[in-house]
């Protein structure tokens, strides 16, 4: 059988653009093995949970 892939969603939320740590969690978890996806800067909640669900 084969192994799923934990994937993770790292989103930052708010008007600055202080992402650096996201970034630096992001690619953690990328070298850990995981499917990481980073929304980018400035996402409100609403467009957070949108791309949870999708």
């Amino acid at each position: 059988m084969q192994e799923q892939k934990i994937r993770v969603l790292v989103a930052k939320p708010g008007l600055d653009g202080h992402d650096r740590g996201a970034k630096v969690i992001a690619q953690a978890l990328r070298n850990a093995g995981m499917e990481v996806i980073y929304t980018g800067l400035r996402q409100t909640p609403e467009m957070i949970a949108e791309a949870a669900l999708q």
